[in-house]
């Protein structure tokens, strides 16, 4: 079973998206194909053409390039981070939209969470594990 989420308002599919210290919450309506990142066209946000490939890579696997509107509000980290996370939170919002897409971006590992994190620095060290170097005298 997909958790399908839905607007109550105007029956957006809706799809969260993490990675690193990011989130991004997308939302995706039937369109012509205009991607927006917090309310400013995808290459005014994403400037590199990598970030870019990222969001469009999904769309083009699940043959919705074209054919649906990608509203993304996005958050915390930096362009990697927040490409990552609109990438999965896209997949998220296309299995809402519709539920066929489910084992073709899952299959490309568009629904994979990336879990790595930025480590937490420890007590008595200078990060997370690099310590003050050390005198002999």
């Amino acid at each position: 079973m997909v958790a399908v989420k839905k607007d109550k308002i105007n029956g957006d599919a809706l799809g969260t998206g993490r990675r690193k210290s990011s989130v991004a919450r997308v939302r995706i309506r039937p369109g012509s194909g205009k991607i927006t990142v917090n309310r400013k066209p995808i290459e005014d946000y994403f400037v590199n053409d990598q970030h870019r490939r990222a969001i469009t890579d999904t769309l083009e696997a699940a043959e919705q390039t074209g054919k649906v509107d990608v509203l993304v509000r996005v958050g915390g980290g930096g362009m990697t981070g927040q490409s990552g996370a609109v990438r999965m939170g896209v997949a998220r919002a296309l299995v809402s939209f519709s539920e066929e897409l489910h084992d073709l971006l899952r299959e490309g590992g568009y629904l994979t969470r990336d879990s790595r994190m930025k480590e937490r620095k420890k007590p008595g060290l200078r990060g997370a594990r690099r310590a003050t170097q050390f005198s002999k005298r």
